[in-house]
C-alpha cells in the first residue's frame, strides 16, 4: 500500500455530477467531465492492501483491485491497465454501470465508508485509451477452429473476444442493427456514451472478431444450419423475455414495456429518429417496477420534458444502514440508493405530492388496474399499498395520473419467439432458462450457454464473468481438453448471502 494512513486520513470521494439543470437538458453522461483523475490517487490510496482482500470474493470477475489500487495510488498507469484488463475485457463498461458489490465487500466497509473501487476502475479504463494501452491483441496464430456467438451484449463480446485472442476464427450473430444488446439500446446514454462501446468494438475488429448485425438466428438464419456451419455455437441472447403486468386495462394505448420505450430513446440519441413514438414529453408517466430499467426509464422520461414522472416499487422503503443481522458484511445490502435518475427527478419536482422522498417512487405500492377514455387511451394507473407480504393494505388505494405507463417488471429468460430454442432443440430449466451442465454445455452437442440467458437476469459483472468462463469452456471442447484461458465463475455460483 503506497499510504499505510490514507484509509485514515482522507475521506471518500466520488466522482462529482454535473448540475442537474445542465444535464437534463442532454443526453451526456451525468459525470463531470474530467474531474475524476485528480482525485483518484488519493482515493486509492484508501485501499489497505488487506491480506484477505473479500472484494475478490464480492465481484465474480475476480479483480485484482488492491494490486491496481496500489498502482494508481504509485502513479503507474500502465501496470494498473495491465492488471486491471487480466481479469476484466470491459471495465469502462462496469466502471459506469455496475453497482458495485466489490464496495459492499471491501475491509473498510465495515465501519467506514468503503474505496471507490468502482471510480478507480472507471479512471484506469478511461486512461488506458488515452495513453494507448488498450490496443488490439490479436492472436499469433489461427487454430482453425470456428465458433459463432449469438448475442452482442456483454456476455456475448466477452466470449467472443476471449476466444478471438484464443486463435479461433468467431463470428458474432447480433439481431439489432448495431452490436452492443442491452448495452446499445437498453442502457441510456447519460449512463454511458456509447462511444465507448464503439471503441471496444473497433478493438474486437482489428483483432480479428467478425460481426454480423440484423440477423436473428433461428428466423433470418437457420439454428440447425448454423450449428452444422461451425465448430461450436456459444448462445448468450440475454433474457429478452419480459415479464407483463396481468392487471385490467393492460390493453390500453399508452401501456408499453420499458424495452419497447428505452431503445427508442437510444435511436434518437444515435440519430436514426428525430423523436421518440414513445415521447413521455408533456405527459404523466407512470413507472412500474422499482429496478434499476425502471430507473432508466424515469431519467429518460425526464429529459424527453414529462409533465409529471412517478416509479412504483412494490417493496418497502429499504433501510439507510446494513442491516447486520439480515445483510451482514461482506453481503450486498438493500439500501436506500439516491441514482442521478432519482436526484433529478427530487430536484426537479417531477412527481405527484405523493410520491415519497421526492424522488419519484411510491414503496410498497401496487398497481391494480389502468383506465383510459373513450379513445382508447390510458388516463390514469389504480394503486394500492402493501405489506412485505405484498397484501393490500385497507384505505391505501389511490389514483395517479397516467398518459404513458412503462412496466419495468424485469425477465424471465430467453425470447422463444425468434425459434433459436425450438429451432436447435435446446432444454430449459422450469423458469424458462435454458439448461446447461457444469461446463456450460447445453443438451446440443457443441451449443454452450451463458449470461442472462441460461443464469437469469444478473448484473454486467456476472454477465461478463460468464462470457469469460464459456470461453474457456469452449477453447477445452475446440482443443485437446485443455485451455490458457480463465474462468472466473461456474455456471452454479451465485453471489454472496448470509
Amino acid at each position: 500500500m503506497a499510504d499505510p494512513k490514507g484509509f485514515l486520513t482522507t475521506p471518500r470521494q466520488e466522482w462529482p455530477r454535473r448540475p442537474i439543470g445542465e444535464r437534463v437538458r442532454d443526453w451526456d453522461e451525468v459525470y463531470v467531465p474530467g474531474a475524476l483523475l485528480p482525485i483518484i490517487g488519493p482515493q486509492a490510496d484508501r485501499c489497505m492492501d488487506c491480506g484477505v482482500p473479500f472484494c475478490h470474493e464480492a465481484c465474480p470477475l475476480g479483480n485484482l483491485i488492491p494490486d491496481w489500487n496500489d498502482l494508481v495510488a504509485r502513479d503507474d498507469w500502465r501496470a494498473a491497465a495491465e492488471r486491471l484488463h487480466a481479469t476484466n475485457n470491459f471495465p469502462e463498461f462496469t466502471g459506469r454501470l455496475c453497482p458495485a458489490p466489490c464496495e459492499a465487500g471491501c475491509v473498510l466497509a465495515i465501519n467506514q465508508p468503503a474505496v471507490t473501487i468502482k471510480n478507480v476502475e472507471c479512471a484506469i479504463a478511461d486512461r488506458a485509451w488515452e495513453e494507448g494501452f488498450a490496443g488490439p491483441a490479436p492472436p499469433d496464430r489461427l487454430s482453425g477452429r470456428t465458433v459463432a456467438v449469438i448475442g452482442s451484449g456483454p456476455t456475448g463480446l466477452a466470449a467472443a473476444q476471449q476466444l478471438t485472442r484464443a486463435g479461433h476464427t468467431v463470428a458474432v450473430y447480433e439481431r439489432d442493427d448495431r452490436i452492443g444488446g442491452l448495452m446499445r439500446y437498453g442502457i441510456p446514454a447519460f449512463k454511458m456514451e456509447k462511444r465507448h462501446l464503439e471503441r471496444r468494438i473497433e478493438q474486437m475488429r482489428a483483432e480479428g472478431t467478425k460481426f454480423r448485425t440484423s440477423t436473428t438466428v433461428g428466423r433470418d438464419v437457420d439454428a440447425a444450419e448454423l450449428r452444422a456451419r461451425y465448430d461450436a455455437v456459444v448462445i448468450s441472447t440475454g433474457a429478452t423475455a419480459w415479464r407483463e403486468l396481468a392487471v385490467p386495462g393492460r390493453e390500453l394505448i399508452g401501456v408499453h414495456q420499458a424495452m419497447e420505450y428505452l431503445p427508442l430513446a437510444n435511436r434518437v440519441c444515435e440519430g436514426d429518429l428525430e423523436t421518440s413514438p414513445l415521447s413521455a414529453a408533456g405527459l404523466d408517466v407512470v413507472i412500474v417496477g422499482g429496478g434499476d430499467t425502471g430507473a432508466d426509464c424515469l431519467g429518460t422520461a425526464v429529459r424527453e420534458g414529462a409533465a409529471s414522472v412517478t416509479q412504483l416499487d412494490i417493496y418497502d422503503r429499504p433501510g439507510d444502514a446494513r442491516d447486520e443481522d439480515t445483510e451482514p458484511w461482506p453481503t450486498y445490502p438493500k439500501l436506500y440508493r439516491l441514482s442521478p435518475a432519482h436526484e433529478e427527478a427530487g430536484v426537479l419536482r417531477t412527481a405527484p405530492e405523493a410520491a415519497e422522498d421526492s424522488d419519484a417512487r411510491l414503496f410498497a405500492a401496487s398497481a391494480l388496474r389502468l383506465t383510459g377514455g373513450t379513445d382508447g387511451r390510458v388516463r390514469a394507473l389504480h394503486l394500492v399499498g402493501v405489506d412485505a407480504e405484498r397484501r393490500p393494505r385497507p384505505d391505501t388505494e389511490r389514483v395517479l395520473p397516467a398518459g404513458l405507463v412503462l412496466l419495468a417488471l424485469g425477465f424471465s429468460g430467453p425470447d422463444l419467439k425468434d425459434g433459436l430454442v425450438t429451432g436447435l432443440g435446446l432444454e430449459l430449466e422450469p423458469r424458462g432458462t435454458i439448461a446447461r451442465d457444469a461446463g456450460f454445455a447445453t443438451n446440443v452437442p457443441g451449443v454452450f450457454a451463458a449470461g442472462d440467458a441460461a443464469r437469469g437476469q444478473s448484473l454486467i459483472v456476472w454477465a461478463i464473468a460468464e462470457g469469460r468462463a464459456v470461453a474457456a469452456a469452449v477453447d477445452r471442447h475446440l482443443t485437446d481438453g485443455t485451455t490458457r484461458l480463465p474462468a472466473p465463475i461456474g455456471p452454479y455460483d451465485r453471489p454472496m448471502t448470509a
